[in-house]
């Protein structure tokens, strides 16, 4: 299971072979790498979902290989598994093909890929994520770990307002380390196993560009991402899921359209929580520990009905605009982000 979506196995992947199973998008949400917090966003799981499927079904239509199968009819005989547009009702349940994810042992903040990879053969999950930013924002980690210059931009340093890039910069992170960290191109490819980073970003550069233009057709602006992709028998997948306000910001007439608004309410909201989070993990780092959240001694408060219902009609008024149907009950998109905008 993950923070925000529970994962179900129908047929175990092997050696050999893909498995089958599904996602269930959930209510729940996380910021700032804690896990599930205190509320629920209604249809928060159903508006994740609907998005996911319809970017696969782009990527499919595109020829980009996935592990997308469809999505869950509910309801139906045996959860029938459609496409999007058969679908009767936003689903909450994504059918995708399996890979193996073997264990990745660890002492504190040291991990064992070899022994990740012997386990994994030619079938497993890649443990990177691939992130792809089409603007530099302010605040953004980028700024701290790296100059204009390292991305051939002619800048003496980062500009106090955003930075909207002409071609897109992709990085490699960890994906299953307790803290992720940034990788350079000659660990993430070691860490990467059979899985060539050439290809890894060739691949994530495609999705960005299939996203971007959806998100253009639908008046949104897409900033940056990032997708999990499996290899099997010398195929990249992209996998996980792809294109939500959840994996990619986005922004809609200047405004937001993310788990970005959360995160930044938490920060004005719950400044203590978000300094506590932060110091846990510096802290872990200096001791050497994975777990960092055990470090941490103060707890996020729930949010107030008025902000669960803001964030609400954020997510399905923008998953309506975005595959362009009245798939749930939501005002327009403009007065959805108004109502972000007075948060």
């Amino acid at each position: 299971m993950t923070s925000v979506k529970e994962f179900r196995i129908e047929e175990a992947a092997t050696a050999d072979s893909l498995g089958r199973g599904s996602f269930v998008f959930t209510d729940d949400y996380s910021v700032f790498d804690w896990g599930k917090m205190p509320d629920q966003i209604p249809d928060k799981g159903a508006s994740l979902c609907t998005m996911g499927a319809y970017n696969f079904e782009l990527l499919e239509s595109e020829g980009v290989p996935t592990h997308y199968r469809g999505v869950v009819e509910h309801g139906a005989a045996n959860g029938e598994v459609v496409p999007l547009e058969e679908a009767s009702n936003p689903p909450w349940e994504m059918a995708i093909d399996l890979t193996q994810v073997p264990d990745l042992p660890n002492e504190g903040r040291e991990y064992d890929y070899d022994s990740y990879h012997e386990a994994a053969g030619e079938n497993y999950l890649i443990p990177l994520e691939i992130v792809f930013r089409n603007r530099v924002p302010v605040g953004s980690s980028l700024r701290r770990r790296t100059e204009p210059a390292d991305h051939g931009l002619d800048l003496d340093e980062w500009p106090d307002d955003a930075v909207d890039l002409d071609e897109p910069i992709v990085e490699f992170s960890t994906k299953y380390e307790e803290g992720d960290r940034y990788l350079d191109r000659e660990e993430a490819d070691s860490i990467a196993g059979e899985a060539d980073v050439d290809a890894l970003e060739d691949l994530a550069l495609e999705v960005n560009r299939v996203v971007t233009e959806q998100a253009e057709s639908a008046g949104l602006d897409h900033q940056d991402g990032k997708i999990e992709c499996l290899y099997y028998q010398g195929e990249i997948r992209v996998a996980d899921v792809v294109g939500t306000f959840d994996e990619n910001r986005f922004s809609y007439e200047g405004t937001q359209l993310s788990k970005e608004v959360l995160r930044q309410y938490h920060k004005r909201t719950q400044p203590e929580w978000v300094q506590a989070v932060e110091s846990a993990k510096a802290e872990a780092k200096r001791e050497d520990v994975a777990d960092w959240k055990s470090l941490c001694d103060v707890d996020p408060e729930p949010l107030a009905d008025d902000v669960i219902e803001t964030a609400r009609d954020m997510y399905c008024a923008g998953a309506n605009a975005y595959v362009g149907r009245e798939l749930f009950e939501a005002p327009p998109l403009s007065s959805a982000i108004g109502a972000v905008r007075r948060l």
